[in-house]
């Protein structure tokens, strides 16, 4: 259970700041340890999630020893026993330590502990139920070590229970089991997902989302996607996804690359949606209004990737669109085409320096004509644009206005 020395902790931090912050818990009579994510990764010795600490001592209390060294705290979740702490500009979360006690509702409250073994039986999974000590001393009460290990990724005690604590777990074992699972997934848990995968209703769908793009970030998502659909698992809040050979053939040629929205792109080539099913994907998912506007704007233009590659059609993309526009559709289109272009990345990264054309006039000048009519001068110069537009963009400013009169005929 207790692993002496297990851990080497300059691979959670080496912040001298968060480190006194272990002293300070200890002066005022209580214990502080890592846990969660962090901890899980540095044992797999992979780059560290977010710190996460545990502490036996109350929110009130660590509140009020952070007072007396000046440390700034946060109230961010006092009922549910979670602080925030300042260091190096940092927000630290700590939370003392409780357990779930189900109602006869089947809803669960919580119960504040000084039992660090019941604290880790109400964490969902024996992987991130692993704490650490600021000597590397691992404190490990269900074989979580040993399950990362083996790959088995499986919820502490009773699968059912634990999902019925908080349904977003469901979401979350598949999460983990893209990033760690090795072979067939634990049964019982896998049953118990299923079991309860029609009350994944009930959580807000923004936890949702969040999930789901978590988990289409994994290179195993393509996996994972097709293992929920086959168990029926996302069937009460999403549509099934039909493109998952799309999503494979994406992830083989993204590699570890890092692309801006990716997880939005990816959820796109998914679905590859037609306007309608955009438009309500965008909704029920509760995206933001900006990620909103790429997706659906990826459905309705739905351009071919020989559309992409014409360079005078890629400039009036890029002009009528953007280039963050331009960048995921061309990423779309290779994975619904299934085909990656002669130099793919290179022409993919010389499009972030792309020169975006200017068109050369302005309301003022028409105005300066003698047009007063301020309607009669947004619909000339948006005529004056398309022309631009449908010129490549060759036509100058004096061989616009020479089509002025022509438009004042039409408008």
């Amino acid at each position: 259970m207790i692993r002496d020395n297990y851990l080497d902790i300059s691979k959670l931090t080496s912040s001298p700041q968060i480190m006194a912050l272990f002293r300070l818990v200890s002066r005022h009579g209580g214990v502080l340890r890592f846990v969660g994510g962090a901890v899980r990764d540095a044992l797999k010795g992979l780059k560290g999630s977010d710190l996460d600490l545990a502490t036996d001592l109350s929110p009130e209390e660590i509140a009020e020893a952070c007072a007396d060294e000046s440390i700034k705290t946060v109230p961010l979740g006092i009922k549910q026993g979670t602080i925030g702490v300042v260091i190096d500009d940092i927000l630290l979360q700590v939370s003392s330590l409780y357990k779930y006690v189900l109602q006869k509702d089947g809803t669960a409250e919580i119960e504040f502990t000084d039992n660090w073994e019941e604290d880790a039986s109400r964490r969902d999974l024996t992987i991130n139920a692993v704490y650490a000590d600021e000597q590397g001393n691992v404190f490990d009460y269900y074989n979580g070590i040993e399950d990362l290990e083996k790959g088995c990724v499986r919820f502490i005690g009773s699968a059912d229970r634990r999902i019925k604590e908080d349904y977003i777990r469901i979401l979350r074992y598949f999460r983990f089991y893209s990033l760690f699972g090795v072979g067939e997934p634990d049964v019982k848990a896998l049953d118990a997902c299923r079991k309860n995968c029609e009350n994944l209703k009930k959580v807000p769908m923004e936890r949702i989302r969040d999930e789901l793009f978590k988990i289409i970030k994994t290179p195993n998502a393509p996996k994972i996607y097709k293992l929920m659909q086959e168990n029926n698992i996302l069937s009460h809040i999403m549509p099934d996804a039909t493109f998952i050979d799309d999503l494979i053939f994406l992830n083989k040629i993204l590699g570890s690359r890092q692309i801006d929205n990716i997880a939005l792109i990816k959820f796109f080539v998914l679905y590859h949606p037609d306007e309608a099913l955009a438009e309500n994907l965008a909704v029920r998912l509760k995206i933001s209004r900006r990620e909103k506007q790429l997706f659906t704007s990826l459905a309705a233009k739905n351009l071919s990737l020989s559309d992409m590659l014409d360079s005078k059609k890629q400039i009036k993309i890029i002009y009528n669109q953007d280039k963050s526009f331009y960048q995921a559709s061309l990423l779309t289109a290779v994975a619904h085409e299934q085909k990656v272009p002669k130099d793919f990345w290179s022409f993919y990264d010389k499009t972030s320096s792309l020169q975006e054309p200017f068109f050369p006039l302005s309301g003022k000048e028409l105005i300066g004509m003698g047009l007063a009519d301020q309607n009669n001068v947004g619909r000339i110069l948006k005529g004056l644009e398309q022309i631009w537009i449908d010129s490549d963009f060759d036509l100058t400013k004096e061989q616009l206005l020479v089509q002025v009169d022509n438009l004042k005929s039409v408008i």
